[in-house]
Protein backbone atom coordinates (compact mmCIF):
# COMPACT_ATOMS: atom_id res chain seq x y z
CA UNK A 1 0.00 0.00 0.00
CA UNK A 2 1.54 3.91 -0.44
CA UNK A 3 2.80 5.55 1.96
CA UNK A 4 0.20 8.17 3.43
CA UNK A 5 1.18 10.97 4.66
CA UNK A 6 -1.68 12.38 6.66
CA UNK A 7 -3.04 10.70 9.79
CA UNK A 8 -6.11 8.69 9.08
CA UNK A 9 -9.55 10.16 9.02
CA UNK A 10 -13.03 8.36 7.92
CA UNK A 11 -14.64 10.30 5.10
CA UNK A 12 -16.93 9.79 2.12
CA UNK A 13 -15.24 8.53 -1.20
CA UNK A 14 -16.89 9.41 -4.00
CA UNK A 15 -18.86 6.14 -5.71
CA UNK A 16 -18.27 5.43 -9.17
CA UNK A 17 -20.90 3.18 -9.27
CA UNK A 18 -24.59 2.26 -7.65
CA UNK A 19 -23.15 1.97 -3.83
CA UNK A 20 -24.66 0.71 -0.82
CA UNK A 21 -23.53 3.15 1.44
CA UNK A 22 -20.98 3.63 3.79
CA UNK A 23 -19.95 1.29 6.68
CA UNK A 24 -17.96 1.70 9.34
CA UNK A 25 -16.91 -0.68 11.92
CA UNK A 26 -15.02 0.19 15.65
CA UNK A 27 -13.63 -2.48 17.64
CA UNK A 28 -13.46 -1.62 21.27
CA UNK A 29 -11.39 -3.45 24.26
CA UNK A 30 -7.78 -4.62 24.73
CA UNK A 31 -5.37 -5.56 22.26
CA UNK A 32 -1.50 -7.45 23.64
CA UNK A 33 0.75 -7.04 20.90
CA UNK A 34 2.37 -10.22 19.69
CA UNK A 35 6.02 -10.50 20.84
CA UNK A 36 8.35 -10.05 17.57
CA UNK A 37 11.95 -11.02 17.26
CA UNK A 38 12.58 -8.49 14.65
CA UNK A 39 11.68 -4.94 15.22
CA UNK A 40 9.46 -4.03 12.17
CA UNK A 41 7.29 -0.49 11.51
CA UNK A 42 3.79 -0.73 12.39
CA UNK A 43 1.43 -2.80 11.00
CA UNK A 44 -0.86 -0.88 8.64
CA UNK A 45 -4.24 -1.46 9.62
CA UNK A 46 -5.78 -0.09 5.86
CA UNK A 47 -3.31 -2.87 3.97
CA UNK A 48 -3.90 -6.00 6.60
CA UNK A 49 -8.02 -4.77 6.02
CA UNK A 50 -7.45 -4.78 2.38
CA UNK A 51 -5.13 -8.06 1.89
CA UNK A 52 -7.76 -9.94 3.67
CA UNK A 53 -10.64 -8.79 1.97
CA UNK A 54 -8.95 -9.70 -1.21
CA UNK A 55 -8.07 -13.24 0.22
CA UNK A 56 -11.77 -14.13 1.12
CA UNK A 57 -12.74 -12.53 -2.21
CA UNK A 58 -14.70 -9.71 -0.59
CA UNK A 59 -12.97 -6.17 -2.33
CA UNK A 60 -14.63 -5.26 -5.32
CA UNK A 61 -11.68 -4.31 -7.79
CA UNK A 62 -14.44 -2.93 -10.66
CA UNK A 63 -12.83 0.70 -9.58
CA UNK A 64 -9.50 0.07 -10.05
CA UNK A 65 -7.79 1.54 -12.80
CA UNK A 66 -6.59 0.20 -16.02
CA UNK A 67 -9.33 -2.87 -15.71
CA UNK A 68 -10.73 -1.92 -19.20
CA UNK A 69 -7.92 -0.79 -20.88
CA UNK A 70 -5.69 -3.68 -20.22
CA UNK A 71 -8.82 -5.82 -21.10
CA UNK A 72 -8.58 -7.44 -17.63
CA UNK A 73 -12.21 -8.62 -16.06
CA UNK A 74 -12.22 -6.92 -12.09
CA UNK A 75 -13.75 -8.91 -9.58
CA UNK A 76 -17.17 -7.74 -8.23
CA UNK A 77 -17.51 -7.76 -4.60
CA UNK A 78 -18.90 -6.30 -1.11
CA UNK A 79 -16.89 -3.15 -0.72
CA UNK A 80 -14.19 -1.16 -2.10
CA UNK A 81 -11.88 -0.31 0.64
CA UNK A 82 -11.61 3.64 2.05
CA UNK A 83 -9.52 3.82 5.55
CA UNK A 84 -8.70 2.15 8.70
CA UNK A 85 -6.57 2.41 11.71
CA UNK A 86 -5.64 1.94 15.05
CA UNK A 87 -6.49 3.73 17.96
CA UNK A 88 -9.06 6.64 17.69
CA UNK A 89 -8.58 8.85 14.38
CA UNK A 90 -9.53 12.16 16.36
CA UNK A 91 -6.83 11.86 18.87
CA UNK A 92 -9.27 11.00 22.02
CA UNK A 93 -7.05 9.55 24.65
CA UNK A 94 -9.85 7.99 27.28
CA UNK A 95 -11.08 5.21 25.35
CA UNK A 96 -10.46 1.99 24.67
CA UNK A 97 -11.02 1.53 20.65
CA UNK A 98 -8.19 -0.89 19.08
CA UNK A 99 -8.91 -0.20 15.51
CA UNK A 100 -11.29 0.66 12.85
CA UNK A 101 -12.70 0.27 9.50
CA UNK A 102 -14.31 1.99 6.79
CA UNK A 103 -15.63 0.71 3.41
CA UNK A 104 -17.89 1.57 0.69
CA UNK A 105 -20.78 -1.37 0.71
CA UNK A 106 -21.69 -2.64 -3.00
CA UNK A 107 -25.36 -1.89 -3.33
CA UNK A 108 -26.83 -5.06 -1.76
CA UNK A 109 -28.69 -7.70 -3.43
CA UNK A 110 -32.60 -7.94 -3.24
CA UNK A 111 -32.13 -10.91 -1.05
CA UNK A 112 -29.09 -10.47 0.49
CA UNK A 113 -28.48 -8.58 3.63
CA UNK A 114 -25.62 -5.37 4.23
CA UNK A 115 -22.26 -7.44 4.74
CA UNK A 116 -21.66 -6.46 8.20
CA UNK A 117 -21.05 -10.25 9.24
CA UNK A 118 -17.81 -10.23 6.36
CA UNK A 119 -16.93 -7.19 7.01
CA UNK A 120 -16.26 -7.91 10.90
CA UNK A 121 -14.96 -11.15 9.95
CA UNK A 122 -12.21 -8.95 8.17
CA UNK A 123 -11.53 -6.37 10.89
CA UNK A 124 -11.27 -9.00 13.44
CA UNK A 125 -8.59 -10.87 11.65
CA UNK A 126 -6.93 -7.96 10.39
CA UNK A 127 -6.30 -6.67 14.05
CA UNK A 128 -5.23 -10.14 15.42
CA UNK A 129 -2.50 -9.92 13.47
CA UNK A 130 -1.30 -6.79 15.47
CA UNK A 131 -2.42 -9.40 19.22
CA UNK A 132 -4.46 -11.02 21.26
CA UNK A 133 -7.78 -9.10 20.82
CA UNK A 134 -10.52 -8.89 23.78
CA UNK A 135 -13.66 -7.62 22.53
CA UNK A 136 -16.00 -5.41 24.88
CA UNK A 137 -17.68 -3.51 22.35
CA UNK A 138 -18.40 -3.41 18.54
CA UNK A 139 -19.84 -0.44 17.16
CA UNK A 140 -21.14 -0.41 13.52
CA UNK A 141 -22.92 2.35 11.46
CA UNK A 142 -25.14 0.78 9.21
CA UNK A 143 -26.32 2.69 6.03
CA UNK A 144 -29.84 2.12 6.26
CA UNK A 145 -30.69 4.93 3.74
CA UNK A 146 -28.45 2.52 1.04
CA UNK A 147 -31.83 -0.48 1.86
CA UNK A 148 -35.01 2.02 0.63
CA UNK A 149 -35.88 1.20 -2.10
CA UNK A 150 -34.31 -2.72 -2.27
CA UNK A 151 -37.39 -5.19 -3.54
CA UNK A 152 -36.86 -7.88 -1.12
CA UNK A 153 -38.79 -10.63 -2.13
CA UNK A 154 -41.66 -12.40 0.00
CA UNK A 155 -39.02 -15.44 1.42
CA UNK A 156 -36.51 -13.41 2.42
CA UNK A 157 -38.10 -9.89 4.03
CA UNK A 158 -35.26 -9.78 6.03
CA UNK A 159 -32.36 -11.68 4.83
CA UNK A 160 -30.05 -12.33 7.29
CA UNK A 161 -33.08 -14.66 8.78
CA UNK A 162 -32.69 -17.05 5.97
CA UNK A 163 -29.41 -18.15 8.22
CA UNK A 164 -30.64 -17.77 11.71
CA UNK A 165 -29.94 -21.95 11.91
CA UNK A 166 -26.59 -21.46 12.14
CA UNK A 167 -26.49 -19.79 15.53
CA UNK A 168 -28.18 -22.69 17.50
CA UNK A 169 -25.65 -24.97 16.36
CA UNK A 170 -23.59 -23.70 18.73
CA UNK A 171 -22.56 -24.51 22.38
CA UNK A 172 -25.14 -23.14 25.14
CA UNK A 173 -22.67 -22.43 27.17
CA UNK A 174 -21.43 -19.33 25.05
CA UNK A 175 -24.30 -17.58 25.53
CA UNK A 176 -23.28 -14.00 26.58
CA UNK A 177 -25.26 -11.09 28.28
CA UNK A 178 -25.71 -7.70 26.37
CA UNK A 179 -26.67 -4.42 25.73
CA UNK A 180 -27.09 -3.48 22.05
CA UNK A 181 -28.04 0.28 21.50
CA UNK A 182 -29.13 1.98 18.41
CA UNK A 183 -29.36 5.79 17.45
CA UNK A 184 -29.48 7.63 14.60
CA UNK A 185 -28.30 11.01 16.01
CA UNK A 186 -30.33 13.78 15.62
CA UNK A 187 -32.68 11.90 13.46
CA UNK A 188 -35.24 10.65 16.21
CA UNK A 189 -37.17 8.48 13.56
CA UNK A 190 -34.88 5.35 15.70
CA UNK A 191 -36.64 5.99 19.15
CA UNK A 192 -40.01 7.07 17.72
CA UNK A 193 -40.19 3.57 16.83
CA UNK A 194 -39.20 1.87 19.85
CA UNK A 195 -41.37 -0.27 20.70
CA UNK A 196 -42.10 -1.67 17.18
CA UNK A 197 -38.46 -1.59 16.39
CA UNK A 198 -37.42 -4.05 19.58
CA UNK A 199 -40.52 -6.02 18.92
CA UNK A 200 -39.34 -7.18 15.12
CA UNK A 201 -35.61 -7.74 16.58
CA UNK A 202 -36.80 -9.70 19.19
CA UNK A 203 -39.09 -11.58 16.75
CA UNK A 204 -36.82 -12.61 14.08
CA UNK A 205 -33.75 -12.56 15.99
CA UNK A 206 -35.11 -14.85 19.06
CA UNK A 207 -32.56 -17.79 18.57
CA UNK A 208 -29.26 -15.21 18.27
CA UNK A 209 -30.34 -12.55 20.40
CA UNK A 210 -32.86 -13.27 23.63
CA UNK A 211 -34.40 -9.53 24.03
CA UNK A 212 -35.44 -9.45 27.69
CA UNK A 213 -35.51 -5.75 28.13
CA UNK A 214 -36.20 -2.36 26.43
CA UNK A 215 -35.37 1.66 27.08
CA UNK A 216 -35.17 4.86 25.71
CA UNK A 217 -32.03 6.39 26.72
CA UNK A 218 -30.20 9.72 25.99
CA UNK A 219 -26.92 11.00 25.12
CA UNK A 220 -25.08 10.31 28.25
CA UNK A 221 -26.09 6.23 27.90
CA UNK A 222 -24.80 6.29 23.93
CA UNK A 223 -20.78 5.39 23.19
CA UNK A 224 -19.68 8.03 21.14
CA UNK A 225 -18.26 6.97 17.76
CA UNK A 226 -15.12 7.31 16.63
CA UNK A 227 -15.60 9.84 14.05
CA UNK A 228 -16.50 13.55 13.35
CA UNK A 229 -21.03 14.07 13.76
CA UNK A 230 -20.25 15.57 9.95
CA UNK A 231 -19.68 12.29 8.85
CA UNK A 232 -23.33 10.74 10.12
CA UNK A 233 -26.23 12.78 11.31
CA UNK A 234 -24.62 13.20 14.51
CA UNK A 235 -24.72 14.20 17.58
CA UNK A 236 -27.03 11.80 18.79
CA UNK A 237 -29.68 13.34 20.98
CA UNK A 238 -31.41 9.85 22.39
CA UNK A 239 -31.80 6.42 21.47
CA UNK A 240 -32.66 2.90 21.65
CA UNK A 241 -31.24 0.16 24.60
CA UNK A 242 -32.06 -3.21 24.30
CA UNK A 243 -30.82 -5.97 26.77
CA UNK A 244 -30.43 -9.76 26.44
CA UNK A 245 -28.36 -12.39 25.34
CA UNK A 246 -26.67 -13.10 21.86
CA UNK A 247 -26.18 -16.87 22.01
CA UNK A 248 -22.11 -16.10 21.15
CA UNK A 249 -19.83 -13.38 21.57
CA UNK A 250 -18.44 -13.43 18.23
CA UNK A 251 -18.32 -10.96 15.25
CA UNK A 252 -20.85 -13.82 13.47
CA UNK A 253 -23.23 -13.35 15.83
CA UNK A 254 -22.89 -9.55 15.90
CA UNK A 255 -23.00 -9.13 12.70
CA UNK A 256 -25.90 -10.82 11.90
CA UNK A 257 -27.80 -9.23 14.76
CA UNK A 258 -26.71 -5.96 13.49
CA UNK A 259 -27.78 -6.72 9.65
CA UNK A 260 -30.96 -7.76 11.47
CA UNK A 261 -31.30 -4.23 12.64
CA UNK A 262 -30.63 -2.43 9.57
CA UNK A 263 -33.42 -4.20 7.56
CA UNK A 264 -35.80 -3.73 10.30
CA UNK A 265 -35.21 -0.22 10.14
CA UNK A 266 -35.23 0.47 6.99
CA UNK A 267 -39.10 -1.66 6.84
CA UNK A 268 -39.95 0.72 9.83
CA UNK A 269 -39.36 3.67 7.61
CA UNK A 270 -36.18 4.82 9.26
CA UNK A 271 -34.13 6.75 6.51
CA UNK A 272 -31.12 8.16 8.57
CA UNK A 273 -27.51 6.06 9.10
CA UNK A 274 -27.78 3.95 12.49
CA UNK A 275 -24.94 4.07 15.30
CA UNK A 276 -25.62 -0.14 16.34
CA UNK A 277 -23.03 -0.61 19.45
CA UNK A 278 -23.38 -4.14 21.08
CA UNK A 279 -21.59 -4.49 24.51
CA UNK A 280 -20.67 -7.33 26.80
CA UNK A 281 -22.23 -6.64 29.98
Amino acid sequence: MPERRFPAQPGVVPAARRSGGTLFAALHGTLVPHRRVDPRPQLDAHALFHQRSVAMGWLDDRSAGGGSEAGMARAPGLWSTNDAGWGHPLGAVDTDLISWFQVEATAVADDRPLPVQPLLHCAESATARAGVVDLAAIQVLLPVQGLVGVARPPYAPVPAARTTEWFPACDPRTATPVEVTVTGGRDRAVTGSARALADDVARVARPVFDCRGLDVVGPEALRPPPFDDRFWNGPASDGVRMRGHLSEWTTDAIGWLSEVIADVSARLGIRAPALVTVTRA
